[in-house]
C-alpha cells in the first residue's frame, strides 16, 4: 500500500509520521509532503504535487486545512483516500508526544509490524 502523509511544511509532523511508520512496517511505501509552497521552499523539504496524490493508496493529513488545500486544487478527486489525524502543528520532529499521538491515532486497519 502507498501511504501519503500530508501537512504544511513537511518538516515536523509528516515528515515524522513517514519515518516512524518506514520503521515499524517495511510492507508499505510511505511519503511525505508539505502543501504550502511558501513553507516548503523555505524549509527545502517536499511539495505535494498531483503524482505524489495519484500515487497513494491512502492520504494521512494534520488539519482540515489541509482537506480544504486538496479540494481546492482537485476537487473531490482524491477525497476518498483522506483520513484527518486531526493533530495540532505545535510539535517537534519526532516529539515523543507526537509520536505517541501517531501510534494511537494512525488506523488500525493498517497493520503495524515490527521490523527485526
Amino acid at each position: 500500500m502507498n501511504i501519503l502523509f500530508l501537512c504544511t511544511a513537511n518538516v515536523q509532523r509528516s515528515k515524522t509520521a513517514q519515518e516512524l511508520f518506514q520503521a515499524i512496517n517495511t510492507s508499505n511505501n510511505y511519503k511525505s509532503a508539505g502543501l504550502s509552497k511558501k513553507y516548503v521552499d523555505k524549509a527545502g523539504t517536499t511539495l505535494c504535487t498531483e503524482e505524489l496524490l495519484n500515487w497513494s493508496d491512502k492520504i494521512y493529513v494534520f488539519e482540515d486545512l489541509h482537506i480544504e488545500r486538496i479540494t481546492r486544487y482537485t476537487y473531490k478527486k482524491h477525497l476518498h483516500k483522506i483520513t484527518n489525524l486531526k493533530i495540532e502543528d505545535k510539535y517537534q520532529y519526532f516529539q515523543r508526544e507526537l509520536v505517541l499521538l501517531l501510534l494511537k491515532k494512525f488506523p488500525k486497519s493498517i497493520e503495524l509490524k515490527i521490523c527485526t
